[in-house]
């Protein structure tokens, strides 16, 4: 029985090991031991104390081994049929995106139905230990912001700020409050190496440097530098746009970006910052010219749009399950490219007429979706930037090609390593070949059978895996799934209100 309890917590940190994609050697390091005892404790040979215990969940950024608590898989019974109705939660880029341009005013924000997802909770306990006072106001998930006349910058929640990308925005605003600051290393989706350069060529016109120390960003601005020329990125990047435009909303004068994003969570930006009182020319193209105030101070209330992502995912859900179901509150224009591949691969669905979003800009509709028998489209399908397929959309048309008549191509050529994890794919039964680790092709149709899976290290291969296990025959279990916690609102559930049989469950 000791040694069957010990083979199960070594299992534990294996998965979770694997989870943060890290090698034995590495995790050793970490501990200050060797990788065979790490290979023991993985094999269930080693005793463990408590004190280990929390040592290794604390290397593993993890809850795999905290005292009452581990990680949170999912079962899943198959095949699945789904029906009903279901609404689209509001953008998870966007709301990462506010949340860290709330810095800029020293008024009250109230952000209206954000996603409580894992990736916005991370960000708020970084804002808490700066000294600004958050609280979700209702049960309909508005949220206050209120920060302090100056923030305390030497109390930053470390831990917090690892476990997401998105802390890498501070930038952008915090240049405006402190001349001299540290920001820990960005973690979050584990997608190769996604260089900080691209924000830190734009704000350097700015004043703002950046040297990379031991676990952290050093910032430092030189206030007597600033933009005298149209700022060009290197690559139209969504976070380093939304990077330069909070630079320039507290820059007096006029900055121009060019080769900025357009993307969905770009514009909504760009709306919140013109209800400060920020006046942008351009916003939805490449080229946006921002007319910057010396200081910021005015209680708003914004209500960012919806997140065509998740409307993305519960498009493939019902596609790959055969269903018909209605998506509702759909943002429509960020998802006209996707619609039309599916179209032409006989996808059948009926669409609402346009309607507002509650910011007032972006438009919406409902989506009925039809059973359809789909085929494989004739070319690859690669993203671009907006208005192209948004990347963060194409690991989903690897399940939907699985389930084509035919080969379907997919080109990701911004991650790394991303089209990797959709050959995780071939567990359930699919044919997924990896050409490189840029491309895949998908052999389809196919019949997907049940098994047990650890969720890999990114966001949205992790969902397609759980989409593809809907349509699997017989039970799967996905193990470690606080990855797609962090882009998803209770998406277990939320899928089990249509009729899905997903079931939450800890191993100890």
């Amino acid at each position: 029985m000791v040694v069957d309890y010990k083979g199960r917590i070594g299992n534990l940190i294996r998965d979770a090991r694997k989870h943060r994609g890290l090698t034995q050697a590495q995790l050793a390091e970490l501990l200050s031991t060797s990788q065979s005892a790490i290979n023991r404790i993985e094999k269930g040979h080693q005793n463990l104390s408590l004190e280990m215990l929390a040592r290794i969940g604390e290397a593993l950024d993890s809850e795999i081994v905290s005292l009452g608590a581990g990680p949170t898989h999912l079962r899943v019974q198959g095949p699945t049929t789904l029906s009903g109705s279901i609404e689209v939660k509001t953008s998870k880029n966007a709301g990462v995106a506010l949340l860290c341009a709330s810095l800029l005013n020293r008024g009250r924000t109230v952000l209206r139905q954000v996603a409580r997802i894992e990736e916005v909770n991370r960000l708020l306990e970084v804002l808490d230990s700066l000294g600004v006072q958050t609280r979700w106001l209702n049960d309909d998930n508005d949220l206050e912001i209120v920060p302090p006349a100056e923030l305390d910058l030497s109390r930053i929640d470390e831990a917090a700020a690892r476990r997401t990308r998105s802390v890498i925005m501070f930038l952008g605003p915090l240049l405006h409050r402190a001349d001299v600051f540290d920001l820990p290393y960005a973690g979050g989706c584990n997608l190769g190496t996604r260089t900080v350069e691209p924000h830190l060529a734009a704000l350097q016109h700015f004043g703002l440097e950046v040297k990379a120390t031991d676990g952290s960003y050093h910032a430092t601005v030189n206030r007597a530098l600033e933009p005298t020329r149209p700022i060009v990125l290197t690559e139209r990047g969504d976070t380093v746009t939304e990077n330069a435009l909070m630079a320039a909303a507290l820059h007096p004068g006029t900055t121009t970006i060019r080769n900025a994003s357009s993307n969905y969570m770009v514009q909504d930006l760009c709306f919140y910052l013109q209800r400060l009182g920020v006046r942008i020319d351009g916003v939805g193209s490449t080229t946006l010219v921002v007319h910057g105030l010396e200081r910021i101070d005015v209680d708003v209330d914004y209500a960012p749009s919806e997140d065509p992502i998740e409307a993305m995912s519960l498009l493939a859900a019902a596609i790959v399950t055969r269903s018909s179901i209605t998506i509702t509150r759909v943002p429509i224009e960020f998802l006209e490219i996707e619609l039309a591949v599916l179209e032409g691969m006989g996808f059948d669905y009926r669409r609402s007429e346009e309607y507002p979003a509650r910011n007032g800009h972006t438009r919406l509709v409902d989506i009925e979706t039809r059973p359809s028998t789909l085929r494989a489209p004739l070319d690859k399908i690669h993203p671009m930037p907006f208005p192209g397929l948004n990347i963060d959309n194409l690991p989903f048309f690897a399940v939907i090609g699985a389930v084509a008549q035919g080969t379907t191509f997919l080109h990701d050529w911004v991650y790394e390593n991303r089209a990797i994890y959709l050959t995780e794919l071939t567990k359930l039964g699919a044919q997924v070949k990896l050409l490189d680790p840029h491309r895949v092709m998908i052999e389809g149709p196919t019949s997907f059978s049940g098994a047990e899976l650890v969720c890999p290290p990114a966001l949205r291969p992790a969902v397609v895996i759980l989409l593809a296990m809907l349509a699997s025959k017989g039970t799967s279990v996905l193990r470690s799934t606080y990855v797609i916690a962090r882009g998803y609102e209770d998406l277990a559930e939320r899928l089990n209100t249509l009729g899905a049989n997903i079931e939450t469950f800890r191993d100890i």
